[in-house]
């Protein structure tokens, strides 16, 4: 049994890792600043879920709190950590860039001296699959090269990366990051696309399908994600040369059209919408695509959750939280 930190627990990510570590025994220590970014009424209905479980305990605490995180971190002596606290959406950090700065680049340094000052035997963060910007190769592979970030988050994630390297090399931090693809399923965020186009259609509003619908996403349901970020948590990287510093894909390796992707929604929700065809926004990439193999290699795991098999779980969670039942039954 570990003691883990799991920062953004009240998040999307962060509070389905919380449960499944729960769920096998760790000790959890979960904070999140539960933040107005999108409704809080959701973050707290997550921490409501985990509220049963006597090995879970909620702190609420902002990352980039430098004299708090530090206290927490000296008082409950972590065995390990993931961190997935930050501020999210490539398209926000258009309007708003300065809660990037806070968050991305400043929460991530405190949580980093926490890890390296109170010898965490490993930390594990969330980058993202962004960070791969306007890389037209046909596959994303962890050693390409991520100079081109299309936004200012991808810039963060991108810089969370070099910061925990710099870490691990000089403080003997074991560190993993995770590029995510794409999450969807149960409890997602609200400005995201599966609920964004769910609501469209059931309150029968347009759908704006952006770049004209010919966007192809590597979509990943939120089990295979929690599978992987648990499955690299319980390594333990000391490599013969060189910092003990990791990057991961995590994505289904099975990129699909955002029409295809639409009619899923549709299918599951039984009811066609109308769409409007817009044309790409600034900060979006044509196409994600990730190359899993190292991921595979080191922990003997594949994201294998078809994306009809997610959708369908994602529109039977989300029609009973947003009581959407009735007529589409």
């Amino acid at each position: 049994r570990m003691k883990i930190l799991v920062t953004g627990a009240a998040g999307f990510i962060g509070f389905h890792v919380s449960r499944y570590l729960c769920d096998r025994g760790d000790e959890v220590i979960g904070i999140d600043n539960l933040n107005d970014y999108y409704d809080v009424s959701l973050k707290q209905a997550r921490l409501k879920q985990l509220k049963p479980y006597d090995n879970f305990i909620f702190v609420h605490l902002d990352i980039a709190d430098r004299e708090g995180v530090t206290k927490l971190f000296e008082d409950e002596k972590f065995d390990r950590v993931v961190h997935l606290a930050a501020q999210p959406s490539g398209r926000y950090s258009i309007e708003n860039p300065h809660s990037y700065a806070d968050s991305n680049l400043v929460g991530f340094l405190n949580i980093l001296e926490g890890c390296r000052r109170n010898e965490v035997k490993h930390f594990v963060y969330a980058s993202s699959s962004s960070v791969y910007g306007g890389n037209d190769t046909t596959r994303f592979g962890e050693n390409d090269t991520v100079d081109r970030p299309a936004s200012l988050y991808a810039a963060t994630k991108k810089a969370n990366e070099v910061m925990a390297y710099s870490y691990s090399q000089l403080y003997n931090l074991p560190a993993t990051g995770l590029r995510f693809f794409t999450v969807y399923g149960p409890w997602g965020r609200p400005d995201m696309s599966p609920t964004t186009f769910a609501n469209a259609i059931t309150d029968g509003e347009p759908i704006q399908v952006f770049n004209y619908g010919k966007q192809r996403r590597d979509f990943t349901y939120i089990d295979d994600i929690v599978e992987g970020v648990v499955r690299t948590l319980d390594l333990i990287i000391w490599p013969n040369t060189g910092p003990p510093h990791r990057i991961y894909n995590i994505g289904s390796g099975d990129p699909v059209e955002l029409l295809y992707y639409i009619g899923c929604i549709e299918k599951a929700l039984g009811k066609v919408g109308e769409k409007k065809m817009m044309p790409a926004q600034p900060g979006d990439v044509q196409y994600t695509y990730a190359d899993v193999k190292a991921l595979v290699r080191d922990t003997g795991y594949r994201p294998n959750t078809s994306i009809e098999e997610g959708i369908d779980k994602f529109i039977n969670w989300y029609c009973t939280y947003y009581e959407k039942r009735g007529e589409y039954e």
